[in-house]
């Protein structure tokens, strides 16, 4: 590529530090434009150095240490992506409160001098169940989201002029730090209806984000279908990518300026799959040669973070459903508990090597204190089996979503006579399934290794047969995101004989449920919660070892932590330091297998490179 394409910086454009000049006061209104292929910010040529951070995957409590750690890495902006389904869980029922408040991250944000670009979607991708998308959305089989279907775009038009009464009077041209808002999140790879993508951009301006920069982000070749007129694009791809991405986005958008969407400085893992690293002297080469070309960048992720409780999703390639894990670590600069690592020494050098003579970036703040917990003993417990709520009666079985739950677990109940073998047949499981035969496991069947049926031999006699299905998270990327429901759909045979008339028992396991259940001394049969107790004399971050649990949910003191599974290759789950108390604190553990030894305890590491059997 020649670089007669780029933008070369001017001395205008140098990178100044984090900490070099003082901040407007929050109410000073200013100009953020785009000209001459250039960002512009109150009239001076701004070269947007971002990373992103997502507001719900870090506990409230570190918003701020997180983002100091941003500024002091030579970033000056953060992104971060809204979650339509946690900020709307129910049709109607906003929330932003807590770990969901988005305008408080982003007034923490611009309090340090940091702008900020955010990505309401409605559709986000990230590695988050359904892509952020409700689960409601699907409980009419009919809806398909991500569509001109009139019930889709009513609720995303919804949800975008919420979100804009949250955001819109943060932008900066109101005294706010929001210098840019994404429409929609790479439609280029799902789609090309223009309509639908001009839609979403109405809402965006009727819900008041009409006078910053909108932009749409895709990658190099998709930049065609998931652009719009008028509105700015940008471009995403990962390591070794910028010269040729950039090179396709100044062909695309000669106006416009170079700018990397996101780049991929780490990547995501998958259950069963080997945790992923990435070459960091090699990115933070890149990183440095964009600067010098006059690009601007995101680094997709800055500081990944965990998909606490049941929000981390799923992809499909090569055929096949491939749930993500609880860590969100990404082999980010910013490691899960916001943690220097040898990537953000590597990007921090390469910023700092740009500064103007003089100049120095700010010292990283401490990181959270980190604390052992030694072995402890979950000596009470209760079995699923004598936790169940009351059911529903169906011919056929019909998924979480048309009984209004979201997330969980799920049992289908029904009776059988015997006797009979032959193969248990499902059109459709989604996604772990165990079969029970009068209380005992019978078999196994996982969508993730393309299973749909097992071999079951059913006695002589009346017997009652359990299915328990969890959901592994919606697929968040590709087409296969518009049918993502959850449980049993359609029927079930068994040696072709279909069966019917079934009691079904939605699992949603959220808190509330979980603070309702009566332990008993010992350990119970099957499926069971186990519940325990540790204290520590002063809290700090830590990192429960599952290894031995199997496949569950772990909570602590009423916070879902998230899913484990022995397969690895993550083996621990993050536990924040804010969600603990000096003295007793509450664990219970949610596991389809049984343990040989009920204990826990807390690691100053974390196991995320372990695959399991």
């Amino acid at each position: 590529m020649s670089h007669k394409l780029l933008i070369p910086l001017g001395a205008a454009l140098v990178l100044t530090a984090a900490c070099a000049r003082p901040q407007a006061p929050a109410s000073t209104a200013h100009a953020f434009q785009v000209h001459d292929g250039r960002f512009w910010l109150d009239g001076q040529p701004f070269q947007i150095r971002s990373g992103s951070i997502h507001y719900a995957r870090v506990p409230r409590a570190y918003w701020r240490q997180r983002l100091e750690m941003a500024k002091a890495m030579g970033l000056n902006t953060v992104t971060t992506y809204v979650f339509w389904d946690i900020n709307e869980p129910r049709p109607g029922e906003f929330r932003f409160d807590g770990r969901r408040d988005v305008a408080a991250f982003v007034r923490t944000a611009g309090e340090l001098g940091l702008h900020v670009i955010v990505r309401p979607g409605p559709y986000v991708c990230s590695e988050w169940d359904l892509g952020g998308i409700p689960a409601w959305l699907l409980a009419d089989s009919t809806t398909v989201v991500r569509s001109r279907d009139t019930r889709y775009l009513a609720a995303a038009r919804r949800w975008i002029r919420r979100v804009g009464q949250e955001l819109a009077p943060l932008q900066v041209t109101r005294g706010g730090p929001i210098i840019g808002v994404q429409v929609e999140n790479e439609y280029g790879s799902f789609g090309s209806d223009t309509a639908f993508m001009q839609a979403m951009e109405k809402d965006y301006l009727e819900a008041g984000f009409d006078s910053t920069l909108l932009f749409t982000a895709d990658g190099p070749s998709q930049l065609p279908r998931g652009a719009l007129p008028g509105v700015r694009a940008v471009v995403n791809f990962g390591p070794g990518d910028a010269e040729a991405a950039f090179a396709a986005l100044h062909a695309f958008r000669p106006e416009d300026p170079l700018m990397a969407g996101e780049y991929w400085a780490g990547w995501f893992d998958g259950w069963g799959v080997a945790h992923h690293t990435t070459n960091a002297a090699r990115e933070a080469d890149e990183l440095g040669w964009m600067l010098d070309h006059g690009g601007s960048f995101n680094l997709y992720m800055f500081h990944g973070g965990t998909s606490f409780g049941f929000m981390s999703g799923a992809n499909f390639y090569d055929d096949a459903y491939r749930p993500q894990t609880t860590s969100y670590d990404y082999d980010a600069a910013l490691d899960e508990a916001g943690h220097v690592t040898p990537k953000y020494e590597a990007f921090r050098g390469a910023m700092a090597k740009r500064l103007p003579a003089g100049d120095t970036l700010p010292t990283p703040p401490p990181a959270p204190p980190v604390i052992g917990v030694p072995s402890f003993p979950l000596d009470r417990s209760v079995s699923l089996f004598d936790a169940l709520p009351e059911p529903v009666h169906r011919t056929r079985p019909e998924p979480m979503e048309r009984l209004g739950q979201s997330y969980g677990f799920i049992i289908y109940r029904t009776r059988v006579s015997g006797p009979v073998s032959g193969t248990l047949a499902f059109d459709s499981l989604n996604d772990y399934g165990v079969v029970y035969r009068d209380g005992r496991r019978a078999a196994t069947v996982d969508r993730r290794l393309k299973q749909q049926s097992a071999a079951l031999s059913v006695p002589a006699g009346a017997h009652r047969l359990d299915v328990l299905v969890e959901n592994d998270g919606r697929i968040n990327f590709a087409r296969q995101l518009t049918d993502e429901r959850k449980g049993l759909m359609g029927s079930v045979r068994l040696a072709g004989r279909e069966l019917t008339g079934w009691d079904i028992y939605p699992l949603p396991m959220d808190s509330a449920g979980i603070a309702d259940l009566s332990f008993r001394a010992g350990a119970a049969p099957g499926p069971a919660f186990y519940q325990g107790t540790f204290t520590v004399a002063s809290t700090g971050d830590t990192f429960l070892d599952l290894r031995g649990w199997g496949k569950g949910v772990v909570w602590v003191n009423g916070h879902n932590l998230g899913r484990f599974w022995n397969i690895g290759p993550q083996q621990t789950l993050y536990l924040p330091g804010p969600w603990l108390r000096a003295g007793a604190n509450d664990v219970v553990v949610f596991t389809l297998d049984p343990p040989a030894h009920p204990t826990l305890q807390g690691l100053t590491e974390p196991i995320l490179d372990s695959l399991g059997s």
